[in-house]
């Protein structure tokens, strides 16, 4: 072999490497407990959670745009679901604007100023959604990604990925879809 491929070689090596981690991270990767702070005081662990079916951890912040438009489509996935086994935690987290905005609108939310929570779930954008199930003591990542196919018009949406994942995991089913790129903006580390 020349050496002159062996750079090649190695690029691809590490591609593969890449994509794979990121496949077993999004199907079946399990998240180690973390703890968030209550907007108004106290904290909630990730563990406190494991009797539900499935916890939803959405990552927010107000100044994005993205948080914005998604206010109401995750105030409704948030009603249909809580009944059902469901919980969803909103999380606000730092990303790369400058705003004195505060809260996360509409919806109760928690905060990860020390980025432990994104850390741990390895999302990087606001608005990004995790879906997680309790399995043997900790709890499995079944999706990780977008909430649909179109963040700016709700109107224009034709696939709700997080509502089809949280079906199919209610039903005992696989998710379906492990992973679909978010769009919004990057969380500050």
């Amino acid at each position: 072999m020349s050496l002159r491929k062996l750079p090649l070689l190695l690029a691809a090596a590490l591609l593969f490497a890449t994509v794979t981690v990121g496949i077993v991270r999004a199907q079946g990767g399990t998240v180690a407990d973390f703890t968030v702070q209550k907007t108004g005081g106290g904290s909630a662990s990730l563990s406190a959670y494991s009797g539900q079916k499935a916890v939803v951890v959405v990552f927010l912040n107000p100044a994005c745009a993205f948080t914005r438009l998604y206010q109401e489509r995750l105030s409704a996935l948030n009603s249909a679901y809580s009944g059902r086994g469901v919980q969803f935690l909103f999380v606000n987290v730092p990303i790369n604007l400058d705003s004195n905005e505060g809260g996360g609108g509409s919806l109760a939310t928690f905060s990860d100023d020390n980025g432990a929570a994104s850390a741990a779930l390895g999302v990087s954008k606001t608005t990004e959604a995790v879906v997680l199930q309790p399995s043997g003591g900790g709890f499995a990542v079944r999706y990780r990604g977008a909430i649909d196919d179109n963040p700016q018009v709700a109107s224009g949406v034709q696939q709700r990925y997080l509502q089809q994942v949280l079906d199919n995991v209610l039903a005992g089913k696989p998710a379906g879809v492990a992973d679909k790129r978010a769009a919004g903006c990057l969380i500050k580390r």
